[in-house]
């Protein structure tokens, strides 16, 4: 009889994770080993977790996200994988996260310091200061009155400047509108 891999309960409190969305044929022949509370299953292997479910973010004491695919499915529930080397620690007090702003997409999203592709340019900020600049940014992309304020040729150049400087430096927005 085949033995199942089963990592601690207490192995995935307190962590950050990006998942990517992967198809429904890859837990096919996988064995449910946890049904929560909220609906969610997961799906665990000697590499890592398979999650399928309808909620991503924010899940108790810890942040996992969710890559969709792209072109994104059409489900509701989702199933995400991520290898158990990718689900870092979280706290509310370290400086664990830095920006990445995606203009072609409009987005912008945090990412953890341990992650391999963080180059060092970006600050490094706490949980807290993170989503008030996530806020910021997203205002950024997505309204226009902010720039009323403005001389400019071009607003999607004023965007990118202002938010570059939110996420390469400890500036203030305001001190970054009063230096433009």
């Amino acid at each position: 009889m085949e033995q199942l891999f089963r990592p601690s309960p207490n192995s995935f409190k307190n962590t950050f994770c990006v998942f990517q969305e992967v198809l429904p044929i890859q837990i096919e022949n996988l064995k449910l080993q946890y049904d929560s509370k909220s609906g969610s299953k997961y799906f665990y292997t000697k590499e890592g977790m398979f999650r399928w479910s309808n909620h991503w973010g924010r899940l108790a004491n810890s942040k996992w996200r969710l890559e969709p695919m792209e072109p994104e499915t059409d489900s509701k529930f989702k199933i995400g994988y991520a290898a158990w080397n990718e689900f870092y620690p979280d706290n509310a007090d370290e400086e664990l996260y830095y920006l990445e702003a995606n203009y072609s997409k409009n987005t912008v999203n945090y990412q953890h310091k341990n992650n391999p592709n963080y180059n060092y340019k970006a600050i490094l900020r706490t949980s807290f200061e993170t989503t008030k600049k996530i806020k910021q940014i997203r205002n950024l992309l997505t309204l226009t009155s902010w720039a009323k304020y403005f001389e400019y040729d071009d607003l999607v150049d004023l965007r990118k400047e202002i938010i570059e400087q939110l996420i390469y430096t400890n500036k203030t927005l305001d001190e970054i509108k009063r230096e433009l």
